[in-house]
């Protein structure tokens, strides 16, 4: 029997549905199924294909047909707005509703991974379990995490590692890291990612302002660049990232935790098929110009 709250897509659960009705009985069809939903066969297979979205009409009746309960039914409808979503900030409140209605359920696994990347200092905080002998005094943990933390979310951060996982208690009472937390993928995943990485480029800002110069290296520098050679800049970062874990690996014992942002976006519009520009928006190449002060990377 399906369960509705497995899904974080209604075109496979339809889909499935269609599938297990298959068979149990060989004569269920999408035309006889298209006919139930007042919907065009051809229509109707599009639609489990992901290739077309269902029509705000059809919820009511799909869930009918599928035999949903009342709360499955809103999370079916949920569902379908869900994939409706094209802004970040619409995604993130349809993907929200959909593990508030998940709670009736149990469903602990993916809202809980959800929920690592929605507070920054989780992963400050699974960073620092790595070499710091924490003996269960949150309000220590909860000073040690830069910029401070309150004891109740220290508490309730490493509560939410141990449900996913991603530490442990040993025998003798010590937490041991036990790998990385969830890669992106889904669309859910996506978007935990994205609220993940406004909060860190927010801590960014506020180090910038806070801490001295010291302790951080903040630099910016403006290019004029070909859109051709982004994948070769991404590239390369991409190297400089697995540099540093590998680095960080041989470096010996630990002792602090440090974030580290690498950005690159645009700041003239650019056409993301080729990059090309209306004619009357083309310029000449421009030297690299550092935009932070008098440095020559834009160190600040």
């Amino acid at each position: 029997m399906l369960n509705i709250f497995d899904y974080l897509n209604y075109q496979s659960f339809m889909k499935d549905y269609y599938e297990a009705r298959k068979k149990q009985n060989s004569f269920f069809s999408y035309r006889f199924m298209g006919k139930v939903l007042g919907m065009d066969p051809g229509f109707l297979v599009k639609v489990m294909q992901g290739k077309i979205l269902l029509p705000e009409r059809a919820i009511a009746p799909v869930a009918k047909l599928c035999k949903l309960a009342e709360k499955e039914a809103e999370y079916f409808e949920a569902l379908v707005h869900y994939g409706r979503a094209k802004t970040p900030d619409d995604i993130k409140i349809r993907f929200d509703k959909l593990i508030a209605l998940r709670g009736m359920e149990s469903r602990p696994l993916e809202p809980n991974q959800y929920d690592y990347y929605k507070k920054w200092y989780h992963g400050a905080i699974r960073a620092l379990l790595t070499f710091w002998d924490f003996q269960d005094d949150y309000k220590a943990l909860a000073a040690r995490v830069h910029p401070a933390i309150s004891v109740e979310e220290a508490r309730e951060s490493v509560g939410l590692l141990e449900k996913t996982g991603i530490i442990s208690r040993n025998s003798d009472g010590k937490y041991e890291v036990l790998g990385p937390p969830i890669t992106t993928g889904e669309k859910w995943q996506s978007t935990a990612i994205r609220n993940y990485q406004q909060e860190s480029i927010e801590l960014a800002l506020q180090s910038l302002v806070k801490d001295p110069k010291g302790i951080r290296d903040i630099s910016t520098v403006t290019v004029a660049m070909k859109f051709s050679d982004l994948e070769e800049i991404k590239a390369r970062i991409k190297e400089l990232r697995q540099s540093i874990m590998h680095m960080m690996t041989d470096s010996g014992e630990p002792d602090c935790v440090y974030q580290l942002n690498f950005q690159v976006f645009p700041m003239t519009a650019v056409d993301e098929n080729g990059g090309s520009l209306p004619e009357p928006a083309r310029l000449a190449p421009a030297p690299a110009e550092p935009v932070d002060g008098p440095a020559a990377d834009g160190k600040a």
